[in-house]
């Protein structure tokens, strides 16, 4: 079931003592938070190039009207978000994207999206190794959202598990981001998963970011994100989500980090 309509399988009492529950263990590599614990997210530079989708009739009403996660990734016209294929197939009402959304308010503006793209992989069948989308959204005076909030850099062609990493994601029943690390592992070749508590709907599009400051990941693939909320699930970044990253950026595939 997609993470985009149900919420958490988790009771509302059982998310609220995850949310609470402190710890020693940092992640390695992952930059912030405790090891395999779900926790509000810091308002930070970084947590701002996360933000939650919505529809363009909740844009003067935000507060509830939220339904997946994108975050900004680097790109030369500084106007690209990525988040998962499902949240945007099929969509036909226009969407606004709302970086750093808390409590109703979005700090940096609401910004609406011009354009989206998906794979022909995921067009053509659905197949959930193509769960990854790029969308262009609108600029403002010549500059776009990525000189609002920065943008992390898309990675393709990383080793799942070579460093942990965040996870950052709007839940459908909360208006304060949640955060996670951990360090992924994979499925199978072309889908790795992350243990983490209570990643339950509005997760999906939720970026996976490693110890360098890529995005490695989006919640999505396998089972829409998983059918569970504590094992979410990505595509392993490979040459299709390569190809889709350099012509949604309209940029040649040398833009795309890869290591």
């Amino acid at each position: 079931m997609p993470r985009t309509q149900h919420t958490s399988r988790l009771p509302l009492y059982a998310v609220a003592a995850l949310l609470a529950v402190p710890s020693a263990a940092a992640a390695p590599g992952a930059g912030t938070g405790p090891i395999g614990v779900t926790v509000t997210a810091a308002a930070t530079a970084r947590s701002a190039r996360v933000g939650a989708l919505f529809v363009a009739g909740r844009r003067d009403r935000l507060r509830g009207g939220h339904f997946c996660t994108a975050s900004v990734v680097h790109s030369p016209r500084h106007d690209l978000i990525v988040t998962a294929a499902h949240c945007l197939d099929g969509k036909r009402e226009e969407l606004v994207f709302a970086p750093g959304y808390r409590d109703g308010v979005a700090p940096y503006g609401v910004w609406t999206v011009e354009k989206w793209f998906l794979s022909d992989g995921w067009v053509e069948g659905r197949d959930e190794d193509s769960d990854v989308a790029f969308a262009v959204v609108e600029r403002r005076g010549g500059k776009g959202v990525e000189d609002a909030v920065g943008g992390n850099r898309f990675a393709a062609g990383t080793v799942p598990g070579a460093t942990a990493v965040t996870m950052t994601a709007y839940l459908n029943s909360r208006e304060t981001p949640v955060s996670c690390a951990d360090k992924p592992r994979l499925h199978h070749r072309t889908q790795q998963r992350v243990a983490c508590p209570g990643f339950g709907g509005g997760s999906s599009g939720s970026p996976w970011v490693d110890g360098e400051g890529q995005v490695v990941g989006v919640l999505g693939g396998h089972d829409n994100g998983g059918h569970s909320a504590n094992v979410s699930y990505s595509v392993v970044f490979g040459g299709e989500a390569k190809a889709l990253y350099g012509e949604s950026a309209g940029c040649d595939e040398s833009h795309v980090g890869s290591s």
